[in-house]
């Protein structure tokens, strides 16, 4: 799965699921501060990944982690 691909599905899973505006995400949005993400959509966030990517999330992997492009770059770890 290639970049573009991962991007394009993790956009699209948290507009359709977790109801953010598309506007509001951007490579440099902070999940936090600008996405509104919070722990409980982190929760979410751990079922749909592994669903749509075939892994677990694990909370220690998760930190620095703070950026709509860094989150992409975990799965991309993850998956190539």
């Amino acid at each position: 799965m290639n970049r573009t691909e991962i991007e394009e599905k993790v956009k699209s899973f948290l507009i359709e699921e977790l109801e953010i505006e598309e506007e509001n995400i951007f490579p440099d949005a902070k999940l936090k501060d600008d996405m509104g993400i919070d722990s409980l959509d982190y929760v979410d966030i751990v079922v749909i990944v592994e669903r749509n990517f075939g892994f677990k999330i694990k909370a220690e992997e998760m930190v620095g982690v703070d950026t709509f492009a860094k989150f992409c770059d975990y799965i991309e770890t993850k998956v190539n």
